[in-house]
This record gives structure tokens, sequence and C-alpha cells, in this order.
């Protein structure tokens, strides 16, 4: 925790007094400015930034190019009435519709994560007829009434009756999984043989889609084995079910392929895009094929907001992808992933109480673990590890939320350089071992019962 001063108590004092809790804990550092992979404090510290924000700024912070963008269209073409088309967004749509893979080219533009979710699930009920969606048991597709009830990670407690039709599935945490080989391996098929048969005893015969993250975040960085999707796919195809991805962080490049579904050779029915589409501004998209359009057409599909086909923000989306196409993007997130993977493995050598290291080029995790040998949780170790990284000067996400261990979510900008990567594995590495030693836990040993 950074120590506070006279003037950051005044501004926290402030902020307690007017502005209300929405169940996330402030940070206790006041940032004045952010640029590139670096944010400043009120204090003028440098802190590296390995989340992106909100895993949103995928080109880094006030990058020059999309600055200009802002300033251009905030100048000439901001907002309008929603059904006047403009330029930048049948841009967007366009170069959206060139890079996504057949049969995927139709869009539409929103600004968040939730909105493009809750449309995706709105679509899939309309164009099948059916009403039940399957998610993931450490999902996080929004909060809002359909997303949020296909939310099981979070935020489900005390707020009365969720969605009809909301059913889950395990997720494939392949570290804790119950489901084991002879030889200790995942299990994942028979795994997902139960899970089927879960879903389809829980089913009233009404199964519309699957929504799913290729890359499982806030549940706690968990990456689907090989084969898991492809099989997945073939189920609910055999349901009559649509897959809806919801790539909000893993979309963009950031995984090294332009969209993380194409590391398994599927292709969804309906993809949401959000945080890293904006680069921090707040744009989502929409995409499916032209036969899901039509019929949700036909069913009568309404969806309008204020800001939907917003001018501005598309034109940051056009600029965003131009950039991550022209810079070869999607390699630098391999090389860069593959480096920030191979530290952190050594880290895992080092200290026994990282468990596990998963992820998928810039968006990696560790887990803490607090026994080696029970794998239980160690969630006070990465709390403490975490406030310690970032007095050293580093900003890391963790996820302690129930039956995780403490998740350290990692994802720089796609625009980090090497020498980042390794100032950030320093810190991490003087983070834990500054922990482990004043908690005399520097090795493991076992504690009398």
């Amino acid at each position: 925790m950074i120590a506070p001063n006279n003037t950051s108590d005044a501004f926290f004092a402030k902020a307690e007094k007017h502005l209300m809790s929405t169940g996330v804990p402030m940070s206790p550092v006041i940032i004045t400015k952010a640029k590139g992979t670096r944010l400043y404090d009120a204090e003028g510290r440098s802190i590296l930034d390995f989340t992106s924000g909100q895993m949103s700024s995928l080109l880094g912070h006030s990058h020059p190019e999309i600055v200009e963008t802002v300033k251009k269209y905030v100048s000439e073409l901001d907002h309008l009435l929603s059904n006047m088309v403009t330029q930048p967004v049948v841009d967007l749509a366009e170069r959206l519709g060139r890079l996504l893979p057949a049969p995927l080219e139709k869009s539409f533009f929103l600004n968040t994560g939730s909105e493009s979710t809750e449309a995706a699930i709105k679509m899939a009920k309309l164009f099948t007829g059916n009403f039940e969606i399957v998610a993931f048991s450490a999902s996080y597709h929004g909060l809002t009434q359909g997303s949020g009830a296909a939310t099981y990670s979070a935020g489900r407690k005390n707020a009365g009756p969720t969605m009809p039709g909301s059913l889950v599935f395990p997720a494939p945490y392949a570290y804790r999984s119950p489901f084991r080989k002879a030889d200790g391996s995942y299990d994942w098929e028979t795994e997902m043989d139960f899970a089927w048969a879960m879903i389809d005893r829980q089913s009233v015969g009404s199964l519309a889609a699957f929504i799913m993250e290729p890359i499982l975040s806030t549940g706690g960085i968990l990456d689907l084995p090989k084969g898991y999707l492809k099989r997945l796919s073939i189920e609910c195809k055999n349901r009559g079910m649509l897959i809806i991805m919801d790539e909000a962080q893993t979309g963009v490049g950031r995984t090294g392929k332009m969209f993380a579904f194409e590391h398994h050779g599927i292709v969804p029915d309906i993809l949401a895009l959000s945080k890293t589409l904006g680069c921090g501004l707040p744009l989502a998209s929409v995409s499916t094929t032209v036969e899901i359009e039509k019929g949700c057409t036909d069913a009568g599909f309404l969806w309008l907001t204020t800001h939907l086909n917003d001018p501005l923000t598309a034109a940051v989306g056009n600029k965003a992808l131009e950039i991550v196409e022209r810079d070869n993007v999607c390699q630098a997130a391999t090389e860069r992933g593959q480096q920030l993977r191979n530290g952190l493995l050594k880290l895992q050598e080092k200290y026994w109480v990282i468990g596990d290291v998963r992820g998928l080029g810039l968006l990696q995790g560790i887990e803490i673990i607090s026994d080696p040998n029970t794998k239980a949780p160690g969630a006070d170790i990465g709390a403490a590890v975490s406030d310690k990284a970032m007095a050293l000067g580093l900003s890391c996400n963790i996820v302690n939320l129930p039956g995780m261990g403490g998740v350290f979510r990692l994802a720089p900008p796609v625009t980090v350089t090497a020498e980042e990567i390794d100032e950030g594995l320093q810190i991490l590495d003087e983070a834990f071992n500054h922990v482990l030693s004043s908690q005399g836990k520097l090795k493991w040993e076992k504690e009398a019962a």
C-alpha cells in the first residue's frame, strides 16, 4: 500500500464523500498522467502498466495516431442521430469485415462489453427462437440483465432472480479440475461429457447459445486445452446452438492472432469485441453472418442506444485496426508474450508460491498458492505481492474471487518493449522476494497442524 500524504488525504476525503461505492475498492495511488506503457502518479513516480488500463489500452496510453484521430473527429464529426451513418462507421465495418474469417461480415458498433454481449444474447434468442443461454462457471460477460445472468464469476448475489434460461457449464480449470487421467493429467474430455450431460438434464429444450471467452480472464486466465473449443463447437451444433465469442480482452492481436478463436480453428456465429477495439475509448462491436442478420431482422430485432455507430469512436477503432495490421502487432504480441511467459516460468522455479503459469501472448496469469502439496489458495500472499509491486512501480491486476488462489493478470500493451518486460519481471521478482522473506516463507516448510 502506498503511504498517503496530506494532499492525497484531502483527495480521498472528497472522493469518499462524493463518489458512490460500486463494489470496486479504490486504488491508493492517484494517477495524473498516462503515456505509452507508463503511468505517473501525483508524486511524479513512474509506474509500469501491466494491465493496459482496464485491459483496454491495447496500443498503450495516448498513442500519437489515436490522439490525432480523436482531435480530428472531436472537432469535426463527434456524435449524431443514431440513424445517420457516417464514413468512419462504414470504414470500420469494412475493415473489420475484411479481417474477420468467413462467413462473419456484418457488424454494428456500441460502447461497452456488456452492451455487445447483451445484444449478442438477444440476437441468438431471436435467430433460434429459443431462450436458454449456457456460460462457463468462471465466466464474466458483463453485469447488465442478460450479460449478468451469463456471468458466474462475480456479482450474482442479493439482486433477485436472473434471466430465465441461464445454465452453467464447468469451466476448464486444468490446474484444479477433479477430472484426471491415470497419469494425473487433465481429462477435459470426460469433464466435457459430464458437463453436457448436466446441461441436457437442466435444459427445457430451448437451447439458444453458448457464450464464452477463448481465455477466461476474470475467472483466472483459464486458457482452453487443445481440441477443447473444436469439440465444444460440434456439441453446440448438434444441439442447434449458436456460439457467441466474447473477445473483449483477447481480440485485436493481444494473443498473437487477430482474434483468439483463430488459435482453435473454429469460427463463432457471433463475435463481440470491446475493450481492445477502442484502445481505451468506449467502443464495442457485434459481428455476425448474413444469415443470422436476416433471421434477426425477420424476427423484429431492435437495438438502439444513444451512441450506436458513433463516428468519433468508430474512427478510433478503424485507426487501431489499421495500426495493428500495418505494424504486425500480432507478431510483436507473440514475441513479447513469450518473453513474459519465460520470465514468469523462471519466477515459478524460484518461488514455490507460484503454483501455475498460464495464458497466451500478452495475456498471462500466475496463480498464487499457500501450500504446494494441497495447492490451497494463497490470496493473502498474492495481495501482499501486488501491493509491494505497486510500491516498486508495477501495476498488475490480481483476481481474488472465491476459490481462486490470487491470480495475477498480466496484460501489458502490445507496444511494450523487451526492456519494459524485463523491468516488470524484475519488479515482480523483488516483490515476491520481499513478501516471502518478511513472512519467513522464502522456502516452503510444512506448518504444524
